[in-house]
């Protein structure tokens, strides 16, 4: 609540500029979630944390690569960091049946294997 306080200080008294900010809501989901009565608010402000958080972290990428879209090593490192991906279906498929081979004694060039690790 002070962040909102303070900011809201800062541009009544002209320090800074609302346009200053690098991350702005688009005005077109503004309106989507002022016009969308069905969506409980709590869904609402949960989308909004989401978009700002995702806006945030794309500003944090390029300020890590200065600017620049080319190298993004580190960038990369810390998206992955921030939102790391699920395991797809085929890992979690390797996964259990890397378990079942150690169990049942089944070949480590088995058929099944061979099949999951041709899928994308």
């Amino acid at each position: 609540m002070a962040n909102c306080y303070l900011t809201s200080n800062l541009l009544t008294k002209g320090v800074m500029k609302k346009t200053e900010h690098p991350v702005q809501l688009p005005d077109s989901l503004i309106t989507k979630w002022l016009e969308d009565t069905d969506t409980p608010l709590s869904v609402q402000f949960q989308e909004a944390a989401e978009w700002g958080a995702n806006a945030e972290l794309e500003e944090c990428c390029l300020w890590l690569n200065g600017g620049s879209k080319i190298d993004y090593d580190t960038a990369a490192l810390l998206r992955a960091a921030r939102r790391p991906k699920p395991p797809s279906l085929k890992e979690q498929a390797l996964a259990e049946l890397s378990e079942w081979e150690n169990v049942m004694d089944i070949a480590p060039d088995s058929p099944i294997r061979r099949a999951l690790e041709t899928l994308k």
